[in-house]
């Protein structure tokens, strides 16, 4: 086994490494070594892209139904909003980007 040496350690992460050690039951020397396993494992474990943050952000919140894929599909982005006289518009976006308006 290989061995390391870290010094010039502030005397407070020092006495709060022996507090933490000693919560656990075991040696400071102990306590270190795993917290450079737990560190090293945590880099080595695979973790998701941004969609699968959002996710774990949102699970659990109460959607049922399954939410139909996109790709391929027409997409119409709508939004109201009134003209000068107070009436209502809609506005939207389609997949290619052309507007389109509406009463």
């Amino acid at each position: 086994m290989g061995q390391l040496v870290v010094r010039n350690i502030e005397n407070s992460v020092k006495a709060r490494l022996q507090s933490r050690a000693k919560r656990h039951g075991r040696s400071m020397e102990e306590e270190v070594r795993d917290i450079l396993r737990s560190a090293v494992r945590a880099e080595e474990a695979p973790r998701g892209g941004l969609g699968t943050d959002i996710s774990k952000l949102f699970r659990g919140i109460g959607l049922r139904s399954q939410i139909p894929e996109l790709r391929g599909h027409a997409v119409s982005r709508q939004s109201s909003s009134h003209d000068d006289f107070g009436y209502q518009r809609t506005v939207g976006v389609n997949a290619r980007g052309t507007r389109c308006e509406g009463d």
